[in-house]
């Protein structure tokens, strides 16, 4: 799917509210809709010092307004004033270790949150295309080996997992409650991988781990070595997003949940991932650091995209080597001082690259 050219004519001129826009899937996808040519305004907390929002200047490709998801009564106030036509909701806590530091807040972020962009969305007296953006970890993790597909049964060891979750029965019941088939609202969720890319700098997380390692001559610690999870480039999931707002507007029966992960060659274990990071880096070391009393997480996870292949003709476009390729290139660019210009025109140069 050749995602920039072909969606040009459904997002070029049209109110997009993008939540959680200064994280780092949201960073890109507003780049992303920015170069289609559509008028962005993206709901979020504050940016991080060191995030890819800030390098790439994100907030000069959109109306960049901070707020909480958790604040009914401003968050309601943007809904109401930018009238959107599309809303793709990734506002979240989105860190499995954060979370069973702080549950509550992960709870009232991720749960609480989506449910008030949904009751946002409800006032809307016009038509409005919505994605909530949830996880893959949203399914009951029952140490299966086979890929979760879209009709499994979901849950949640730890408070992250449960949150998504419940955030996706929160919005299958916003739908049937108040959006049916024929409403002017059109409700759809979307689960991805272990995304990687350009400009991810979250704590606990594999990548920007390695590459603050990499960045100090240090080695990189690994805790589970063995861990297997569906790793994808960023960009693949966020053409899946994409996509699937494009059918919501279109009026196309795809108001449910939709699973945008990587092939099943890109399933791979965590040391197989630092392996190739080093192999494109071209230096470095690793060490095991496992932690036996670590928190709890699952230690095989994969999606099946055999849905959206078949109804949505959407498939992943970078392979596991490719996309760790891309993602290293973008952090030797910023490791060598880039401005935020040629970060961002990397950025763009690979949402063009992979959408060819």
């Amino acid at each position: 799917m050749a995602a920039t050219p072909a969606l040009t004519g459904t997002y070029r001129g049209k109110r997009v509210l993008v939540t959680g826009h200064t994280g780092f899937k949201g960073s890109w996808l507003t780049h992303w809709l920015h170069a289609l040519g559509a008028h962005v305004t993206g709901y979020s907390l504050p940016a991080d010092e060191r995030s890819l929002f800030r390098q790439a200047d994100v907030a000069s490709r959109c109306e960049h307004i901070e707020g909480d998801v958790r604040d009914t009564a401003k968050l309601f106030d943007v809904v109401d004033r930018v009238v959107p036509d599309f809303v793709f909701h990734l506002a979240a806590q989105s860190l499995v270790r954060r979370g069973y530091r702080e549950p509550l807040a992960t709870f009232e972020t991720n749960v609480q949150g989506t449910a008030n962009v949904l009751g946002a969305v409800h006032r809307l007296a016009s038509p409005c295309a919505v994605v909530v953006v949830t996880s893959d970890k949203c399914y009951e993790n029952d140490g299966r080996r086979a890929p979760y597909s879209e009709d499994d049964r979901l849950g949640g060891r730890d408070p992250y997992s449960a949150s998504k979750g419940a955030a996706e029965i929160v919005t299958a019941s916003y739908r049937a409650s108040f959006f049916p088939a024929d409403h002017h609202i059109a409700v759809a969720t979307a689960r991805s991988g272990n995304v990687i890319g350009g400009g991810d700098w979250s704590e606990d997380r594999l990548v920007p781990d390695a590459i603050r390692a990499l960045e100090n001559d240090g080695s990189i610690l690994v805790r589970n070595r063995y861990s297997v999870r569906p790793w994808q480039h960023v960009l693949d999931p966020l053409s899946g997003y994409l996509l699937l707002g494009a059918r919501l507007s279109n009026g196309e029966p795809v108001r449910e949940g939709w699973n945008f992960g990587p092939d099943a060659a890109n399933t791979r274990s965590v040391s197989d991932v630092v392996e190739e990071i080093l192999r494109h880096w071209g230096s470095g070391t690793w060490t095991d650091a496992s932690e036996p009393n670590a928190p709890h997480e699952a230690a095989h996870l994969s999606l099946s995209i055999e849905k959206a292949r078949a109804r949505l003709d959407w498939h992943p476009r970078w392979a596991f080597s490719e996309a760790i390729r891309r993602t290293v290139d973008w952090y030797r660019c910023a490791a060598a001082g880039a401005s935020s210009a040629e970060l961002a025109e990397l950025c763009h140069r690979q949402i063009v690259e992979h959408s060819s």
